[in-house]
């Protein structure tokens, strides 16, 4: 979609034993770069060029011959936390379609007003009745507006009702609502969720444990996006693709299935040098250099490059996402050779300590500063706003060394809570702001900029979302502005301006 640790990093050397491990095993085994025909030494220039270029890296895991052989996350993210998916869950719903076919449950040819004879208008248009499953999977509908998904209104019937200029099958047009359409379909024909339906035909024999997708409010999971799972969970889906649908002996997904998926099924553009330019399978975009991908917002990757034999899963908060693209191809592309490597013992070790030691920046600046012992213990309450927030206290600062934290006492929506900010490094906890922001798992840290200034980084590290909050200080009033790194929209909110009690 173009819409745009501390050592919290797992890397595992097993060097003689992993050619032992057990493929039976759903975690993909681990081996060393060089083993596997990788340069460590390319694959450091890339993680540095990652680290430094790109807006926010979550993280990055490199399969080469099926073997796991680099891994990091920037801290706060860690390996154990889901991850928001956005459009790669396209790929996911794909694969359930694929599933209900080779089932017999349905057909690419079937006319999507097959399945929903009480919600298609009393009398539909021709290139309505000439819409195929098959124009869903890769984006021809013949819309050219995106059906919109309100949740007051019934999104199947929105979705027909929707006017279809183009004949389906002649027009391109990125549909994340077709997607939707999908997921309905298969609860049609199957009579389940696709969640439900993928648990024990694709979830379950990849080891993707308890993924989390949301639904509409009809209970069709959403299909399009709201897919939450693990970053290895990600690169295990992407070799299941390169293996043609095998895992540990089994056909989980028919052959014919990937290689229809991931084939050119409709041309999008010309540009050479766009990843968005080079044409669209079946809820998979084909890339450069004879690759293949599932992709979401801001930054969310599984690579799968078949003439390398490799599978690169990333996670990001990034506005420009061919930024990413470019360096995989820039960088570690090159670093992918066409045979076992001498093994580079000092280059390894150099790269396992540059992945171990992964972090957002945290927060620069003091920990303390004149303004803190005036405000520390004062409220400022806020008169109504979208965000919802009530009021804003500072507790005193805690701890020594290490141990210091400033902590932020919020009320939003009649709701209170208490974010305890790391000082030069991030704490964990939980944290909201506002309707956007529901509560959930969030890691804080804050810093005096100056002497009337404190600014606070929130980051919801099971998303690609953090949330900057520059609070200043002018006597009686509390000016506060917020920034988030990435948005559907603005990513900036107006001012508020709150007042001691």
């Amino acid at each position: 979609m173009r819409t745009v640790q501390s050592a919290l990093f797992v890397f595992v050397l097993h060097a003689i034993c992993l050619a032992e491990e057990p493929r039976s095993s759903a975690r993909l085994p681990r081996s060393t770069p060089e083993s596997q025909g990788v340069s460590s030494k390319g694959v450091q220039a890339f993680v540095e060029s990652a680290d430094r270029d790109i807006d926010v890296m979550n993280s990055f895991l490199l399969v080469r011959h099926g073997r796991v052989v680099a891994e990091g996350w920037w801290a706060p993210y860690a390996p154990e936390s889901r991850h928001s998916l956005y459009s790669l869950s396209k790929s996911f719903t794909s694969t359930a379609v694929g599933l209900a076919v080779a089932e017999g449950k349905l057909s690419v040819d079937d006319p999507v007003t097959r399945f929903f004879p009480e919600e298609t208008p009393a009398q539909p248009t021709n290139n309505l009745k000439a819409m195929r499953v098959r124009d869903l999977l890769r984006m021809s509908t013949g819309h050219h507006t995106e059906p919109p998904r309100d949740a007051d209104q019934t999104w199947t019937k929105v979705f027909l009702a929707h006017s279809v200029p183009s004949k389906p099958g002649t027009h391109f047009l990125y549909n994340t609502s077709a997607t939707y359409m999908l997921s309905a379909i298969v609860q049609k024909a199957t009579g389940q969720t696709v969640l439900d339906y993928l648990k024990p035909r694709l979830f379950e024999p990849l080891g993707i444990e308890q993924p989390v997708w949301g639904a509409s409010p009809q209970g069709v999971t959403l299909g399009g996006y709201g897919l939450s799972i693990r970053t290895e969970e990600i690169a295990r889906f992407g070799q299941l693709y390169l293996q043609r649908g095998q895992w540990n002996g089994q056909q989980l997904v028919p052959e014919a299935w990937v290689e229809q998926a991931t084939s050119l099924q409709t041309s999008n553009g010309s540009n050479p040098n766009s990843d968005w330019d080079q044409g669209y399978g079946y809820q998979f975009w084909r890339s450069r250099h004879g690759a293949y991908r599932g992709d979401g917002a801001f930054g969310q990757y599984c690579i799968v490059l078949p003439e390398q034999d490799a599978v690169i899963a990333i996670t990001s908060g990034v506005k420009n996402m061919q930024s990413v693209l470019d360096l995989v191809w820039d960088k570690l592309l090159p670093a992918l050779k066409p045979a076992p490597l001498a093994p580079d013992e000092e280059s390894h070790k150099k790269l396992e300590r540059t992945l171990a030691g992964l972090r957002l920046p945290p927060q620069q600046g003091s920990d303390s500063s004149e303004a803190a012992q005036k405000v520390v213990g004062k409220r400022f309450a806020f008169p109504a706003n979208p965000m919802k927030l009530e009021s804003i206290a500072l507790e005193s600062r805690t701890g020594e060394g290490k141990d210091r934290s400033i902590v932020l006492r919020t009320r939003i929506d009649g709701v209170e809570q208490r974010i305890e900010c790391g000082s030069g490094e991030w704490i964990k906890g939980r944290a909201a702001l506002g309707p956007l922001m529901p509560d959930q798992p969030a890691a804080a840290t804050a810093a005096w900029s100056d002497e009337q200034t404190l600014k606070v980084k929130i980051c919801f590290h099971e998303t690609p979302f953090v949330t900057t909050l520059t609070l200043s200080y002018t006597g009686k009033e509390l000016l506060l502005d917020s920034e988030t790194n990435v948005g559907f929209g603005p990513t900036k909110s107006p001012r508020l301006v709150g007042k001691s009690d």
